[in-house]
């Protein structure tokens, strides 16, 4: 990945070596689709159907829940050509997030290798598990040369219970569980919209818009939905650069709704930026949590997507971040308009419009022209 190497400062900086086979396209690779939820909201019907219906696609399932005592098992189904086979990997004790890398990922790895690939495997969470540390691991082992990619991430939601879940109040630092799910999706799907009214249904549509301006919204009753709607995202790939480029257009900050915290910010900034400088700039507001709202909060950014215009390149450049890492990758999408605008998208919270594009126009663009 580019500019996200952290090291120790005693560490000698690490020496890059060519890669003699440098990893496939996404083509080669195995998309993963991340699917979270609270319980209850359907995710498991969301399997069972894709499981279920006709798809010509061999998709491996992988479910984590947590049982007693925290230990975490991972219970794995394989559907193809309509029989069922299941697996069980057991991980050692722990959440998620910290066992994963070392044994959850080598685990699909050697599945794959005894079972020959998949086309394609689903990832459910925990109701409870932070989808943003699932999410940013696989992406960091597609860079590496994996043979999995991340290709999105689904929350399904429940439109009856749904609001209310979203406009828990959590103690003081602590974000809600549900709203964090919505705002590091990709697509929301809004289930069982049969049990609501419409003024209902619009309640919950617009909380979830509050929260991710960028997420697509699906609703479905019953978890059924149309399968080319939810799996091959591509969310995270440079070459959707044309589409995320038209998409970024259409985003509008967003007020708080419920979770008095979390909200979309969106800013243009017109010119070309220097790379080193826009680096320090999401480091500073993704790892260091440097920048603070108007009340003195400070800004955490849970997913970052932007189209930057990099000082001399001719392509348009894609901003990712994820967690708390980021990429930078150059699309094909090369720069026709002029000015070159530079459009950027923050999910987080304690967001300040105002104060972002304040600091991001000091420490990137002035610092330019300074330069």
């Amino acid at each position: 990945m580019e500019g996200v190497v952290m090291i120790e400062e005693d560490d000698d900086c690490p020496e890059l070596v060519p890669i003699d086979n440098p990893p496939g396209p996404p083509e080669e690779q195995i998309p993963v689709t991340i699917i979270t939820g609270y319980l209850g909201a359907g995710k498991t019907t969301l399997l069972n159907y894709i499981l279920t219906e006709q798809h010509n696609k061999r998709i491996a399932v992988i479910l984590n829940e947590f049982g007693e005592g925290s230990a975490l098992e991972k219970s794995l189904a394989v559907s193809h050509a309509g029989e069922l086979y299941e697996e069980w990997l057991e991980l050692r004790n722990g959440c998620l997030c910290c066992s994963v890398k070392d044994n959850g990922l080598k685990a699909i790895e050697n599945l794959m290798a005894k079972k020959g690939k998949f086309d394609y495997i689903l990832l459910e969470t925990t109701g409870l598990a932070d989808p943003g540390a699932v999410a940013s691991m696989f992406w960091v082992d597609a860079e590496l040369g994996s043979d999995i990619y991340l290709d999105g991430i689904v929350t399904v939601i429940d439109a009856k219970y749904g609001l209310q879940q979203l406009s828990e109040e959590k103690a003081e630092g602590l974000t809600n569980e549900a709203a964090r799910q919505i705002a590091v999706a990709d697509l929301t799907i809004i289930n069982k919209t049969d049990l609501v009214t419409e003024e209902e249904l619009t309640q919950t549509r617009d909380a979830v818009r509050s929260i991710n301006g960028l997420v697509k919204i699906l609703e479905t009753q019953r978890s059924r939905v149309d399968l080319s709607q939810v799996l091959d995202l591509h969310s995270f790939d440079s070459k959707e650069g044309v589409n995320l480029t038209e998409k970024l257009q259409l985003v509008k900050s967003t007020r708080p709704h419920l979770d008095k915290s979390i909200l979309t910010a969106t800013f243009e900034v017109t010119g070309d930026l220097p790379e080193d400088a826009l680096n320090v700039f999401i480091q500073d507001l993704l790892w260091e949590k440097m920048f603070k709202n108007k009340e003195g909060q400070p800004m955490t950014v849970i997913r970052l997507k932007g189209i930057v215009s990099l000082a001399g390149k001719e392509h348009q450049v894609m901003l990712q971040g994820v967690h708390e890492l980021y990429d930078l990758n150059e699309t094909p999408q090369l720069w026709e308009e002029n000015p070159r605008i530079n459009r950027l998208v923050f999910i987080g919270r304690n967001l300040d419009k105002d104060i972002l594009r304040e600091q991001f126009i000091s420490a990137v663009v002035q610092g330019a022209a300074e330069n």
